[in-house]
């Protein structure tokens, strides 16, 4: 509303100034009524007005614009000669207004010309205010479908994942059951057949394998060094112990040693996996949702161990290097997290199938009250048209699967990520693609 040319000032010392010509109107009074006669050009000394569009049937009243000092308004109905206003201009405060009209007669005209031409500024403000104004309601208008028509695709997504969850229940329900019972049954045998055995089983079904698959090569090397061993050998005693003082038990039968602690491993990760399976199908019934709420303390690194516990099918050829740092915990679902950093790490595994030397590299720390965790590899370079639209919905690079094939993955890490108040992103360049998740910390989402 407000112009800015040069000779405005002159405009207003020849025309406003004039006590005769302004008018103090109380609050909440109308100035100007929508498609009412209207012959004045009003210049707003003091106060604030609104500018509204009514609805014919309705009668609601749809703000446009706001006038404080200096603006001017009526411009349109005044120079256009119609003298029928296109809004209803209403006092927000107690203003103080000069106007001239139809009858004013223009100052020097012989030098300014006349009244149209002085006025030209103010005109041309006034257009290009219009404009702003159209280009605004525009780009709201755009957003504002975009954000329906994401809408309308989660809802779907979510009407299709739940639907999916109800037939996974089932069968998940079946692994898991099953699994306790196998247990059962193996713990049974080896008292009875092999008392001594059992301590293998149990160290793999209470612990899994804890080693990455880094820390694995280097202690293969080291044992295959001091001890002699074969590689093969080597590497599988890497897998199941840390420490050389274990050794002893181990070396007696180390085939059979390793044979009865796989059987407790393999256990303990399908036990592992059922239990996950039965958060993902609940996350996953929840795409569409946005009513979640956060029901655990959750150690961030942790959460990201038990991720690549899971993926270790996946991890088999990589090399992880992890750079946990001491970080606060997070009051959420461990879950969701676990969510988060398996599809991540997935994705990379995933990108990194034909190259030579595959690495991932994980690093957790603390920013500006913000947990940030980077996941990178050394995979191919992600397209900067791929990168703008590798979050939405519906979105995938790949041909099959299920969770990953449909462009599930990373619409549901996005959604996870922004109901914890986070932030996801990612840059790809030919050597290195990093995801980096910032999640915030404080008293609504963890303790320090």
């Amino acid at each position: 509303m407000n112009a800015d040319a040069t000779n405005i000032d002159v405009l207003i010392e020849h025309y406003f100034s004039d006590e005769n010509r302004q008018i103090t109107i109380e609050k909440q009074q109308v100035v100007i009524r929508q498609d009412g006669h209207n012959d004045r050009l009003y210049y707003v000394i003091e106060g604030e007005l609104e500018g509204y569009f009514e609805d014919d049937i309705s009668g609601k009243l749809t703000k446009l614009f706001s006038a404080t000092k200096g603006a001017f308004f009526g411009v349109h109905s005044f120079f256009s000669g119609s003298w029928t206003s296109s809004s209803t201009v209403m006092t927000k405060s107690q203003v103080t207004l000069a106007w001239i009209d139809k009858q004013t007669e223009p100052v020097s005209p012989d030098t300014l010309g006349p009244l149209n031409a002085q006025f030209m500024p103010v005109m041309v403000n006034e257009l290009s205010r219009r404009q702003r104004r159209a280009t605004q309601e525009s780009l709201a208008k755009e957003k504002a479908l975009q954000n329906l028509h994401t809408a309308e695709q989660m809802t779907t997504l979510g009407q299709l994942a739940a639907g999916i969850a109800h037939e996974l229940n089932n069968a998940i329900g079946v692994v898991s059951s099953k699994a306790e019972r196998l247990e059962g049954v193996m713990i049974q045998l080896l008292e009875e057949v092999d008392p001594q055995a059992s301590q293998f089983f149990d160290l793999g079904l209470m612990n899994g394998q804890v080693a990455s698959s880094s820390e694995i090569r280097t202690r293969a090397r080291e044992l295959e060094k001091s001890l002699g061993l074969p590689r093969t050998l080597a590497k599988s005693l890497a897998r199941a112990t840390t420490k050389d003082s274990e050794l002893g038990a181990w070396l007696k039968q180390p085939e059979l040693a390793l044979q009865y602690w796989e059987f407790g491993r393999d256990l303990h990760d399908l036990r592992v996996a059922a239990r996950h399976s039965v958060g993902i199908v609940k996350s996953v019934k929840q795409l569409g949702r946005s009513d979640t709420q956060p029901d655990e303390v959750i150690d961030v690194n942790d959460s990201i161990n038990k991720a690549l516990s899971l993926l270790q099918s996946d991890l088999r050829r990589v090399s992880v290097r992890i750079r946990p740092a001491h970080v606060p915990l997070l009051s959420g679902s461990v879950t969701e997290l676990v969510q988060i950093w398996s599809n991540l790490i997935k994705n990379a595994c995933d990108a990194m199938q034909e190259v030579e030397s595959p690495k991932i590299d994980i690093q957790t720390k603390v920013m500006n009250g913000r947990i940030s965790v980077t996941i990178a590899n050394n995979g191919p370079e992600i397209d900067e048209s791929i990168r703008r639209k590798i979050f939405q919905p519906n979105f995938t690079t790949k041909k099959g699967g299920l969770s990953f094939g449909l462009g599930l993955g990373l619409a549901i890490v996005k959604r996870i990520v922004s109901e914890y108040g986070g932030s996801i992103a990612v840059k790809s360049n030919r050597e290195t693609t990093v995801f980096r998740v910032k999640l915030p910390v404080g008293e609504a989402y963890g303790k320090a």
